[in-house]
């Protein structure tokens, strides 16, 4: 049986926050992923300056040996419908690749690693957990995303209420012929009903294209709806067919569900963090892992509800924001208004992307996932920044 301080199931950007801070501090630390790293994630894939100020993420260092494509303007607008430009003059997110950034932040994490490690069984035995019956810790952290084994412990298996469901895909761009998505500037495309929208980011020598929506069984029509009107609109050339990724996670909204439960503490998407109002779920995933991190260093070894399961849902509410209420689908007469804010530059730049996506106007983490009206009436959205 091999022991270590706490176990982390999953090394996307949720687990390995996790376990630099608690490295960092001087605990055992091993990481389980069922993946070997590097490995592809589906993500539209940008990050905000949040992201890289949380991280300590020095942009011309990293950019050395990684994509990192500084975005200073986005095209936003409505799928058939007119678009608008945005732009900030100056870098405010950088468009990255998922297999390079999450490699990065499970190397640098300095806790062991076991790659390849399909988490099939997780089972309180005494004062410890096992998993697999081949590793033990008193805590257990699930980072392993809305199917993570660790959830279903705390939680249950996964819910339908606020999910979305994407597909993406990231292609090599030969010179870029064919795409008219400029490197600085990735392109957000509100489907009809507001349901959920589309996008196009460059990185580097690679395109990411994709769609989420709040209703999975009408997602396979309006991604090939989307990409018709991509290539009528010589946005892109044709995407080829095979390649695709499929991938479901929780907003956060809506009745909150626990996210720790005697020992076990839920991150990232495993607790169903990712923000209501445009999906992004790096920078939610990066501060509940650095929060359920401080919460066990606090609670020094205690895994009752008091002393870690408790203040870490609290410290969520207060760096988070409160949740927003679930969101309602929009009926013809809110789509007709979206369709005309969708063509306005100040709704575009003020509301669209300085609220909902940058969270330029929010006052920092508090309320970050807060959107128009206090998330009330912001429309519900898929993933660009994941």
């Amino acid at each position: 049986m091999e022991r270590a301080d706490v176990l982390i199931v999953g090394g996307g950007p949720a687990g390995a926050s996790c376990a630099t801070a608690l490295v960092a501090a001087g605990r055992d630390v091993v990481v389980l992923d069922a993946s070997p790293f590097p490995r592809d994630k589906p993500c539209a894939g940008w990050i905000t300056p949040e992201v890289v100020a949380r991280l300590g993420l020095r942009p011309d260092e990293y950019a050395r040996d990684h994509t990192l494509q500084p975005v200073s303007r986005f095209r936003v607008g409505r799928i058939g419908g007119r678009a608008v430009d945005v732009d900030y003059g100056t870098p405010v997110s950088y468009a990255i690749r998922r297999r390079e950034f999450d490699a990065w932040l499970l190397r640098r994490s300095g806790a062991r690693t076991r790659l390849g490690e399909r988490v099939e069984d997780v089972r309180r035995e005494g004062s410890r957990w096992t998993v697999n019956g081949r590793f033990a810790a008193p805590i257990v952290v699930g980072a392993g995303g809305h199917f993570c084994p660790v959830a279903r412990m705390v939680n249950g298996p996964p819910g339908q209420r606020a999910m979305v469901l994407a597909r993406e895909i990231e292609l090599p761009l030969e010179g870029g012929a064919g795409c008219r998505v400029e490197p600085e500037r990735p392109e957000l495309y509100f489907c009809a009903d507001l349901r959920g929208y589309g996008w196009c980011v460059r990185k580097g020598a690679h395109l990411n294209v994709g769609l989420g929506r709040r209703d999975p069984r009408a997602l396979p029509e309006h991604v090939t709806a989307f990409l018709g009107w991509l290539v009528r609109e010589g946005r892109v050339a044709a995407v080829p067919e095979a390649g695709w990724q499929g991938h479901a996670y929780l907003l956060r909204e809506g009745q909150a569900q626990p996210v720790a439960k005697d020992g076990l503490l839920l991150v990232g998407d495993a607790a169903g963090l990712a923000c209501a109002t445009s999906g992004e779920g790096i920078l939610p995933a990066i501060v509940s892992g650095q929060l359920a991190a401080e919460a066990i260093l606090a609670a020094r070894d205690a895994v009752d509800e008091s002393r870690l399961g408790a203040p870490y849902a609290g410290r969520l509410v207060d760096e988070l924001g409160s949740r927003p209420r679930s969101s309602r689908p929009a009926g013809p007469l809110v789509a007709a208004v979206g369709a005309v804010l969708l063509s306005s530059s100040w709704f575009g730049r003020h509301v669209v992307l300085d609220r909902w996506f940058l969270h330029r106007r929010s006052g920092g983490r508090r309320g970050m996932h807060r959107g128009a009206a206090g998330g009330r009436d912001a429309p519900p959205v898929g993933e660009p920044i994941r």
